[in-house]
């Protein structure tokens, strides 16, 4: 708790024998120490205007933001799908130091592993420190860990609302479909938690806060009313790029852990003439949730928090819409780690933009020391305030994503290295590759590229958490279920 012995450490210009109130106190505890709103997006790759992952992407409001802070370009998850995203960023701890490689119900995540027994989720250490805490939809896999926040406002089941029948795409494992639905926007879930956000705003918080709105879309099903799809005409879409033999020169454990067969292939959709209308449902749901932030973001901007908040934006991890003919996220390619992010502090720069990589793994540390609260010693992210003081400063590191146990992608800002746990790889050079068409692993010319890179490996790579679960896939199913876990996605 921020007492006012803390306070009057933190250099507030006040001396030990003040007679301070409590409510001059508390003022003076709400102009030091910065507010918070963290905005999540599930399933966001980089088609945002700011990032200009696709010429057809709308998204005014995100685009507004990060043209306020800093945009980090070269930005990846910590595992490319959103339980053990998640679960690494609340703790601050990486997958293959908890063995949290698939889903997880969310009040187990202390059971997990020794490392999450004492962790303190990011959360809670806003609220051991004196903060306000409340959030709504979203957060962690499902809703939130009882007791993280002081209050939570809840989260739809599921990722509905859902037609009576689907409209394309019909398999009984997936949420996988794409269509014009509901009517109105105010039918949506996520629009009733930008509200609900926009409602903390107003409020006249006696501590600062630490926010969280959980947003829903663009995760499938891609429904969203007509007026968002009707933003995006058939006629005008790019197709994303697509090589049909693309896979021919990965390894085999490759293809099988980014084997998903309830969800579309690229080829299906071809054949089906469904393409054009998958990338307009995707875009259309990135419009409509683009919207929903817009409302929180003017909430921000009329109120008295305006100035003493700092506001992030991140998605859970990317996703691929036709490239490597996927319909979906869980690889460790390009498309299905990096995810846009978003930081602007109170006092902020102005627009800035970096290419340096970066982890979400390191929102925990950057977040506590922009507020001016203690590390926490547990923390495996990097602070990342440097780049937001100078976007070009010297960066020696690399971004780790994880995807079930010794599986890991290196990226830097020219390559992606990916060593899989049968000792097998996969290189590509961004600076002529951007579309990872062409694996130079076995290339004489990259033998040194490739060992300077597995140096960042992970050293420590826990075996599977009996409480981690995935059922998406064969290949990680038979690890989950020898791991002890049951098949309960």
């Amino acid at each position: 708790m921020l007492s006012r012995r803390h306070f009057l450490k933190a250099g507030a210009g006040l001396t030990a024998a003040t007679a301070f109130p409590k409510t001059a106190w508390l003022a003076e505890l709400k102009k030091h120490y910065p507010n918070v709103l963290m905005l999540i997006v599930d399933d966001l790759n980089d088609w945002v205007g700011a990032m200009k992952g696709h010429p057809n992407a709308k998204t005014p409001n995100i685009d507004r933001l990060a043209d306020q802070g800093t945009l980090f370009t070269n930005a990846h998850a910590s595992a490319p799908l959103c339980g053990p995203s998640r679960a690494s960023i609340m703790t601050g701890l990486a997958p293959s130091t908890t063995g949290i490689y698939g889903h997880i119900n969310d009040k187990n995540i202390r059971a997990a592993s020794d490392k999450t027994a004492h962790s303190v989720f990011l959360s809670e250490y806003f609220k051991k420190h004196g903060y306000y805490t409340s959030a709504i939809g979203k957060v962690f896999h499902q809703k939130v860990v009882e007791g993280s926040f002081d209050v939570y406002g809840g989260r739809d089941r599921g990722f509905g609302p859902y037609p009576d029948k689907n409209m394309v795409w019909d398999d009984e494992r997936t949420s996988t479909d794409w269509g014009p639905f509901p009517d109105r926007d105010e039918q949506m879930p996520d629009y009733d938690s930008a509200h609900w956000v926009a409602n903390e705003l107003n409020k006249d918080h006696d501590k600062p806060f630490f926010t969280v709105c959980g947003f829903i879309r663009p995760h499938v099903p891609w429904h969203v009313p007509q007026k968002w799809f009707d933003l995006h005409p058939t006629e005008n879409i790019v197709l994303p790029p697509y090589l049909r033999n693309d896979l021919d020169d990965v390894p085999e454990i490759s293809k099988k852990i980014a084997d998903h067969p309830m969800m579309p292939t690229t080829e299906w959709a071809i054949k089906n003439g469904e393409f054009r209308n998958a990338v307009q449902g995707y875009l259309a749901s990135v419009s409509f949730v683009d919207s929903c932030i817009g409302i929180v973001l003017d909430a921000l901007e009329n109120s008295q928090y305006a100035d003493n908040t700092a506001v992030v934006l991140w998605g859970d991890h990317g996703y691929s819409v036709g490239e490597k003919d996927k319909f979906a996220k869980m690889a460790l390619w390009d498309r299905a780690t990096r995810t846009p992010l978003i930081i602007k502090p109170p006092k902020s720069k102005g627009k800035q933009v970096t290419n340096k990589p970066v982890s979400l793994l390191d929102l925990y540390p950057t977040l506590i020391k922009i507020c001016g609260l203690p590390e926490n010693p547990e923390n495996e992210g990097r602070d990342l305030t440097p780049l937001l003081t100078n976007p070009n400063a010297p960066w020696e590191h690399v971004a780790v994503t994880t995807y079930g146990e010794n599986n890991h992608a290196i990226k830097t800002e020219r390559y992606r290295y990916i060593r899989y746990e049968d000792g097998t790889e996969e290189l590509y050079d961004h600076k002529i590759d951007r579309d990872e068409w062409n694996n130079l692993a076995d290339s004489p010319a990259y033998v040194k590229v490739k060992q300077r890179l597995a140096e960042y490996l992970p050293k420590v790579n826990a075996p599977w958490s009996s409480q981690s679960y995935y059922n998406g896939n064969e290949y990680f199913t038979e690890k989950t279920i020898a791991a002890g876990a049951k098949d309960r996605m």
